[in-house]
């Protein structure tokens, strides 16, 4: 068996951000999950659908994998990415760094960890791993999933091979702190502009504030699209509300680093972005229920109420990004 010894295997709400904090805590930095999240220019939003998909997809957040990229550069970190075809060298990637006595993070398809009991293929779930036997790989999960978890070697295998959206090629990293990292109040400034700014100049009418306005039009319509109302619409409020989000699809954590900013940095910018998010967050949570209510009931108002706070969302969420670009 090998172990890496003194692991806070503490788990938080969201994959990416409880895998950085027990890669960070084993290099002496102990950051909140929210202020992992903002320093992560963590948020953002994509309404997606296509013939081929079954149902419309909403997302509240940065590609998997973007917002570790960003913790680490906004903190002056050694951020080592390894990814290979072989599966034998997959493995070595891993047991090196745990030998020697670093945690890995891994980024993998959950379907395929044992512990999951919604077996959905999603190829950007983020682990973090601590230790090995011969037969079982030991992680740290999120909170809702169980913290401190382990699954079959076999079923880790597959999950890191499983190819498909957002799947990487058996990624694995490991994370260094140097002597004198970054100060992460120097660093909130910068990460919340970049995040605003990413949100207020989408390329595309899915993303950013125009992707919600986009969404308040669709979401109406959603009894019609789908082909099972009664598990596509309580589905899509359990992704929004759980599902890693932290509830609210992100907004709650994003609420939630402001508030610590503000708490560090006197500005009236901030204090106005603090207070449209806290309202942006119930108002996701809202309309989750909506959504959830139309599946249980066929009750096509639910969405129609739906979309009227969405209209509005677009609205709170733009002019909180536009005060905070002003920092």
């Amino acid at each position: 068996m090998a172990m890496v010894k003194d692991v806070d295997v503490r788990g938080m709400q969201h994959c990416e951000t409880t895998a950085l904090g027990v890669l960070l805590r084993h290099e002496g930095l102990d950051l909140s999950e929210p202020m992992l999240f903002g320093l992560g220019s963590g948020l953002s939003f994509i309404y997606w659908d296509s013939k081929a998909m079954g149902f419309p997809f909403l997302g509240g957040r940065v590609k998997p994998f973007v917002l570790t990229r960003n913790v680490a550069a906004a903190l002056g970190l050694e951020l080592r990415v390894a990814e290979t075809a072989s599966p034998r060298k997959a493995w070595q990637n891993v047991a090196g760094p745990i030998d020697a006595g670093r945690p890995v993070g891994l980024q993998l398809d959950s379907y395929h960890l044992d512990y999951f009991s919604t077996k959905v293929h999603f190829g950007g779930h983020v682990v973090a791993m601590y230790g090995y036997d011969e037969q079982d790989a030991y992680l740290v999960d999120t909170a809702p999933q169980g913290g401190a978890v382990s699954t079959s070697r076999t079923g880790l295998a597959r999950a890191r091979a499983e190819r498909g959206p957002m799947a990487a090629r058996h990624r694995s990293f490991t994370i260094t702190a140097p002597s004198g990292p970054a100060a992460p109040q120097d660093r909130i400034i910068p990460a919340i502009r970049t995040c605003a700014d990413a949100f207020l100049n989408p390329p595309i009418a899915n993303l950013g504030h125009r992707g919600i306005e986009k969404t308040a039009g669709q979401v109406p319509k959603w009894l019609s699209r789908s082909g099972n109302p009664r598990e596509d619409l309580p589905r899509a409020a359990v992704l929004m509300e759980q599902a890693g989000t932290g509830g609210a699809l992100f907004r709650n954590l994003y609420r939630d680093f402001l508030a610590e900013c503000v708490r560090l940095i006197d500005s009236s910018h901030l204090r106005t972005g603090h207070r449209l998010y806290t309202e942006a967050a119930t108002r996701w949570t809202q309309v989750a229920a909506l959504v959830a209510a139309a599946g249980e009931s066929g009750d096509t108002e639910n969405l129609v109420q739906a979309g009227a706070i969405l209209h509005e969302l677009s609205r709170i969420e733009r002019d909180a990004m536009r005060a905070l670009s002003m920092l």
